[in-house]
């Protein structure tokens, strides 16, 4: 695999780092600037919507922009954003930081997903994307832990200060590792680019994301009640527990990238109807601590199974415009992860149990099923072609400087 994915990894952990840490710093926050905890718990959503408008609108206005550059400018928002969070005097400034933070957040993943296919051969695509997503999935392993333990000794402001210096290290990463392409990424304009988007099978796409994704954030969002009230486990324990959900993320990211470059569809329903199993067992498995555990690992495992096929999919039922749609797939993971903790409250609220969520959960991955089924069906009527040896092609791989190359290669 090139160096250079290296550089879009890097970037990935700090984007992963700061999306999540907040989570644990929110009582250090909301005490040192005098809220209470749910108006605290406003700076998660300030830049879980900064991610939503941010991933179409950026990928869709530097359409026209060299993709390295779209990438390093994107990574400097970033630093930005966090170098203005750590610096923020109140709670106002501290959420328009937090909202700015967010918005490269989506459109770096998407246009990196195209810029990582783009190195590749055809039959390590998915791989390619799995290795930028385990910057994110590695965040959760070291970066948000350490992040929150820095906060917590140093103040929450060293947390978002160092989280800047990891996005310098990126720019640095992506200036010196990623090639130079004079092309633009994009010759459509943004009216082509947003032409490519209205089709049926991008928007069934995009819902496969959302449902599969809320199913996991249903269940994930109250994971801490579920291991201290189901399962035993003291408070001090869950760090560790959330670094295993972290672990098997990255063994599922990883397995489902080497899966999807065989059959991009079989992984994609195997890995929703894991989802499915493993959801509908967490009442059982919550019943001891040796196997809470194991759903926790088994939870991260089964969902990110499904993330790099569903980022190659979108792109290939949009492949005149690969970084939007990849971008918008980013922006539906995080509507994924509003509505999911969303419909898991509302089992709570309705008294359904402690472990209620992850039913919901289950309920969602199934809809994510039926969804995916019916983009399936969508295809098989427009006679979608297959790549020979029986493999899916991934037509997003085919915009211009791919084919280029591809070119080469032959």
């Amino acid at each position: 695999m090139p160096l250079a994915l290296l550089a879009l990894a890097v970037g990935a952990f700090g984007i992963g780092t700061t999306e999540f840490v907040m989570m644990g710093l929110l009582p250090d926050v909301a005490d040192d600037l005098g809220l209470s905890i749910p108006s605290a718990g406003h700076l998660v959503s300030a830049y879980a919507l900064g991610v939503v408008i941010g991933a179409p609108l950026l990928a869709a206005v530097t359409a026209r922009r060299s993709r390295r550059t779209v990438l390093i400018g994107l990574m400097v928002l970033f630093v930005v954003g966090n170098a203005l969070s750590a610096l923020a005097p109140g709670e106002h400034l501290l959420l328009a930081a937090r909202f700015l933070s967010g918005l490269p957040h989506g459109a770096f993943f998407g246009v990196g997903a195209v810029v990582a296919t783009g190195m590749v051969a055809p039959e390590r695509r998915a791989r390619s994307v799995s290795l930028m997503f385990l910057g994110l999935t590695v965040a959760n392993i070291i970066g948000v832990p350490a992040a929150t333990a820095m906060g917590q000794q140093m103040g929450w402001r060293a947390t978002f200060l160092a989280v800047s210096a990891i996005g310098v290290a990126a720019i640095a990463a992506l200036a010196f590792l990623i090639p130079r392409d004079h092309a633009p990424a994009a010759t459509t304009g943004l009216r082509g680019e947003l032409a490519a988007l209205k089709s049926v099978p991008v928007w069934l796409a995009l819902g496969t994301t959302v449902a599969g994704f809320g199913a996991l954030f249903s269940a994930y969002s109250y994971i801490t009640p579920m291991l201290t009230d189901a399962a035993g486990y003291g408070e001090a324990s869950v760090t560790l527990l959330l670094a295993l959900f972290g672990v098997g993320a990255t063994a599922g990211n990883l397995l489902g990238g080497r899966l999807a470059d065989h059959s991009l569809r079989a992984t994609l329903f195997g890995g929703l109807a894991s989802l499915v199993l493993v959801l509908a067992l967490f009442p059982l498995l919550m019943r001891t601590p040796v196997t809470a555990a194991l759903a926790v690992a088994l939870l991260g495992m089964a969902a990110f199974v499904t993330g790099s096929p569903l980022q190659l999919m979108v792109m290939e039922k949009a492949s005149a415009a690969p970084s939007l749609a990849s971008s918008a797939n980013q922006a539906a993971f995080n509507l994924a992860n509003a509505g999911g903790a969303w419909i898991g409250g509302l089992t709570l609220a309705a008294g359904l149990g402690t472990t209620s969520p992850a039913l919901a959960g289950s309920a969602l991955a199934v809809l994510g099923l039926a969804v995916a089924g019916a983009a399936y069906l969508v295809d098989r009527r427009g006679a979608v072609p297959v790549a020979a040896g029986g493999r899916e092609r991934v037509v997003a791989g085919h915009v211009p400087e791919q084919a280029e190359a591809e070119a080469v290669r032959g």
